[in-house]
């Protein structure tokens, strides 16, 4: 038997609609400003943690291979078939981002609007859906 902890994982696929939200409105309101910079810088980072956070948690809880990266932990995550193909690029070049937000924070282009806040609400609902849908497929309930 597994032991999965659905708590946590349901607490940080709680964020996800906060985050994509936030990028809904920077991408509707995008002005360039040193604010909105900062806000969308977070909301991405945001996204990162989420998807590695609950990547870590479905490895550890379902036993699957250990991941040696942040990359890694998606591509675990997506040969297990937690969400659909179509989205293993996408999270892949997302998580790629930790380091130039995380550890490269200060060449961080903070005035242009990056291509992921139009993309990622969507791409964040859907990583959302299909990660309940694996867990009750896998474990019921």
């Amino acid at each position: 038997m597994y032991y999965v902890n659905r708590e946590q994982i349901t607490i940080r696929l709680g964020v996800i609609p906060e985050v994509a939200e936030t990028l809904q409105w920077l991408q509707s309101n995008w002005d360039g400003s040193l604010i909105h910079g900062m806000a969308q810088e977070r909301a991405l980072h945001l996204a990162i943690e989420t998807v590695t956070d609950v990547g870590s948690y479905l490895i550890d809880g379902f036993i699957m291979r250990d991941a040696a990266s942040y990359e890694d932990i998606v591509t675990i995550i997506a040969g297990e078939q937690v969400f659909p193909e179509s989205l293993s690029e996408p999270l892949l070049e997302l998580v790629k981002l930790r380091r130039p937000i995380v550890q490269d924070y200060f060449d961080w282009q903070r005035h242009e609007l990056h291509a992921f806040t139009a993309e990622m609400p969507d791409i964040l609902t859907t990583f959302k859906q299909a990660v309940e849908s694996y867990l009750l497929r896998e474990l019921g309930e």
